[in-house]
């Protein structure tokens, strides 16, 4: 065979390999709002950067009939690319071959990608659209999965790890994205769930559709499962883009130094009066966030779950920072079980990628309650204190309002090792609030009076002016300096500044045991 027809032969099987599952199959795909694996990663990376490896693996085996099934890729496609002009690795199964179902040759392709993915040091997209284990691979697959999560948990805190649901996936297959740092979902088209509808039924004897059970509404709202929810596949891989953007290629490589056409020095005047003089009213937090960040650019993590407290990334001078804050419209800002597990995770990952953490504290204490308890918040607030303690980045505190009792150590105070801690006036520090420290202190004198209301309220009022205030915490040097609102941005900025050089050691130890 002359040279130029085996060239024409490697074209050919590259061709038949493209195809996938084929016409039919690639058209169902389409008919059920799906795009293919190869549609999708084009549509993610930058234009005609994608090499694809491995193109040429098969499955290897023999029972139950596979003798004469033809699966191109072994049902999932590999490789690298760019995506801003910035290397990538990447996979997505092929639910067109074989369901995408995942065999020992199509775990050893994601496999390959994970290693070398940890040996460049660049992120690592998967893209999940798999009917699970292929049964007629029986351990194989399994060991496959194995391999693969091992892998995760290898990479965790090296590079970033992105988890992308576009179709099912069930059963094993659900635990490399709960492996990774963060998960999206797609509204109608991502499904996730250990067991599905009829085994829930069958077990339980409840009724409940694939979408509630473990849709992306699901995920995002009530387990807390997902990070991201979008409305199409193409609104999805924006957002997965412009995380990347905030995000660094690995834990030893600084995040990429935007231009800012924000004024550092620039102030928010409305920030003076967002406030409101009644203690117990609420705002919005993310006002004061969206005025402190370079142009009001502020991209919240887990937006639809645990809604009480507020993570995502935003810039200062340019820079990426890591903000958590307390949101007085949810629960009073209180600090529960969901709340706790979100930002101790978000602190975690900020940390391990050497993100400065920016933290915004209002929160009234830990929300009461026999759910609350029985559900062990004591654990689960234990994360947070954790994390905080952790973290060796730079931390920035800016105590808004409340911040009382063991919740305002939690939020990044001066005792977690929070480098620098700023408090606007409004701020209210102190064991508990005015209302039940008084009900405590002046128990006797407000049961004995001849008017116990009036007495209360004024005692209410006493306690609020002496220890309801940010002046008690700075004169025993817990708060740094106690600021103009209208002057946050700069402060932090200049904070950020001094605080690039940050050096912090930790005792030698294998690792710590966080209470999971």
């Amino acid at each position: 065979m002359s040279v130029e027809k085996k060239i024409q032969e490697m074209q050919d099987r590259k061709v038949a390999i493209r195809q996938g599952g084929g016409p039919d199959r690639i058209a169902k795909q389409h008919q059920s709002g799906k795009l293919t694996a190869r549609e999708r990663i084009e549509k993610l990376v930058d234009p005609g950067s994608f090499v694809e490896i491995d193109a040429f693996v098969q499955h290897r085996s023999n029972d139950f009939g596979m003798d004469n099934v033809n699966a191109p890729g072994d049902g999932v496609v590999a490789g690298y690319a760019t995506i801003e002009e910035r290397p990538v690795y990447l996979y997505a199964q092929d639910f067109t071959v074989i369901g995408g179902s995942l065999g020992e040759m199509h775990a050893k392709k994601i496999a390959k990608v994970q290693d070398m993915a940890m040996k460049m040091g660049c992120p690592i997209i998967s893209i999940n659209d798999s009917g699970g284990a292929r049964i007629q691979e029986g351990i194989d697959a399994l060991s496959g999965y194995g391999d693969i999560f091992y892998r995760n948990t290898l990479a965790s805190g090296v590079i970033p790890q992105i988890s992308v649901i576009l179709g099912p996936c069930a059963g094993g297959a659900v635990y490399s994205p709960a492996l990774t740092d963060f998960v999206f979902m797609v509204n109608n088209i991502s499904k996730m769930f250990i067991t599905g509808p009829q085994v829930v039924e069958a077990v339980t004897g409840e009724s409940i559709s694939a979408e509630e059970l473990g849709g992306a509404t699901a995920h995002n709202e009530i387990s807390g499962v997902a990070h991201f929810l979008s409305d199409s596949e193409e609104s999805c891989f924006e957002s997965i883009r412009k995380l990347l953007s905030f995000l660094p290629q690995n834990n030893l490589e600084d995040t990429l130094l935007y231009e800012c056409s924000d004024d550092l020095n620039r102030l928010a005047p409305e920030l003076n009066s967002i406030i409101p003089d009644n203690p117990n009213k609420s705002y919005d937090v993310k006002d004061v966030i969206r005025a402190v960040v370079d142009n009001g650019d502020f991209f919240e993590v887990h937006a639809l779950y645990a809604t009480n407290i507020v993570v995502g990334f935003g810039r200062i001078n340019g820079k990426t920072i890591g903000i958590v804050a307390n949101q007085p419209n949810v629960k009073a800002g209180a600090l529960d079980i969901n709340a706790s597990d979100k930002a101790a995770r978000f602190v975690r990952f900020c940390d391990a990628f050497n993100i400065p953490l920016v933290t915004f504290t209002d929160v009234p204490g830990y929300l009461p309650g026999v759910d609350q308890e029985h559900g062990g918040v004591i654990r689960h607030g234990a994360k947070l204190l954790y994390a905080y303690s952790e973290a060796t980045v730079p931390k920035i505190n800016i105590i808004l309002r409340k911040a009382y009792g063991g919740a305002y150590i939690a939020m990044s105070s001066k005792h977690l090792g929070a480098d620098l801690v700023f408090a606007w006036p409004t701020a209210e520090i102190a064991v508990m609030g005015p209302e039940g420290a008084a009900n405590i202190i002046f128990r006797k004198e407000i049961e004995n009076s001849q008017d116990p209301m009036q007495t209360r309220q004024e005692k209410i009022e006493e306690y609020r002016n002496r220890f309801a205030n940010p002046y008690i915490a700075a004169a025993r040097g817990y708060i740094d300096d106690i600021i103009e609102p209208e002057a946050t941005r700069p402060r932090i900025a200049s904070a950020l500044e001094m605080l690039i050089s940050k050096r912090e050691n930790r005792p030698a130890k294998k690792h710590g045991n966080i209470p999971v």
